[in-house]
C-alpha cells in the first residue's frame, strides 16, 4: 500500500434542462408543468467534478473504475507529474474508485506496468481493470436523486505509511534498499485470520490484528481490516 499521493476535492455541476416547442404544446394541454428553460434553470439532479492534485515529489499515474452497472468515465488512467491537478467530470450517480500508481515504466516491447496498484492493462489506461495490490483506494458512490448528493469526508494518512510498516509486509524495490510500499497482512500471509474467511468470516470471529492496528493509526479514517466499524 503506497503512501497518500494525492488529494481530491469536489463541487458540483448543475445540468442545464430544456424543453421543445411540442412539449411545451403537450403540457398546456394536459396542465403539466415543467421548470422554466432558461440557461439558469437546473434539475435536482447533478454531476460532479474530481478535483486530484499530485502533492508528491515524484509522477503519479491515477487509475480509474467505474462500478458495474454505472456510466463509465471515458478517461481510466493518466499521469499526473509533481505538482499537477487535474479535473474529472462524472455524471449523475456515478460510482467507482480512483487509486495511484507508483514506479511505473515501459519495457522494451511497450508494455506499461507499476510496483504499486498496477492494473494489468499493458497500458496508461486501466482500460475497465482494478488495481493490484498494493493500493490504497479511494471510492465514492455520487447518487444525487433528489438531494445533494455530497456524501463525501476528508480522509488520508497523518504519516508516510511506507516509514511505519513492519518489516514482514514491506514491498522492497528490486535492489532491497528502499520501501515501495506496504501489503496488508491478508496479502502478505494469506492467512483466514487476516483476510476474515473461512472460520474468520464473521465480525465475532474476525478482529483488529497487531497489522490492522498499524493501518489504523496511520490512517484513522480508512479501512484497516473487513470488519472495521465505527465511524472513519
Amino acid at each position: 500500500m503506497p503512501r497518500a499521493i494525492h488529494h481530491f476535492r469536489t463541487s458540483t455541476l448543475p445540468q442545464p434542462t430544456s424543453i421543445s416547442e411540442e412539449e411545451k404544446e403537450e403540457e398546456e394541454r394536459s396542465g403539466s408543468t415543467h421548470p422554466p428553460t432558461s440557461s439558469s434553470s437546473f434539475p435536482l439532479v447533478k454531476a460532479t467534478t474530481f478535483t486530484i492534485v499530485n502533492k508528491c515529489d515524484y509522477v503519479v499515474w491515477p487509475g480509474i473504475l467505474s462500478n458495474a452497472g454505472v456510466q463509465a468515465l471515458p478517461e481510466t488512467g493518466f499521469t499526473l507529474q509533481s505538482g499537477e491537478t487535474t479535473t474529472i467530470s462524472a455524471p449523475k450517480s456515478w460510482g467507482g474508485r480512483f487509486w495511484g500508481r507508483t514506479h511505473c515504466s515501459q519495457d522494451s516491447t511497450g508494455k506499461f506496468s507499476c510496483l504499486t496498484g498496477d492494473c494489468g492493462s499493458g497500458t496508461v489506461e486501466c482500460l475497465g481493470n482494478g488495481a493490484a495490490p498494493p493500493a490504497t483506494l479511494a471510492n465514492s458512490l455520487w447518487t444525487v436523486p433528489g438531494g445533494t448528493g455530497q456524501n463525501f469526508t476528508n480522509t488520508g494518512c497523518v504519516v508516510d505509511l511506507n516509514d511505519s510498516c513492519p518489516s514482514d509486509l514491506k514491498v522492497m524495490s528490486t535492489g532491497g534498499s528502499d520501501g515501495l510500499a506496504c501489503k496488508s497482512a491478508c496479502e502478505a500471509f494469506d492467512d483466514p485470520q487476516y483476510c476474515c474467511s473461512g472460520a474468520y468470516g464473521t465480525p465475532d470471529t474476525c478482529k483488529p490484528s497487531s497489522y490492522s492496528e498499524v493501518f489504523k493509526t496511520a490512517c484513522p479514517r480508512a479501512y484497516s481490516y473487513a470488519y472495521v466499524n465505527g465511524p472513519l
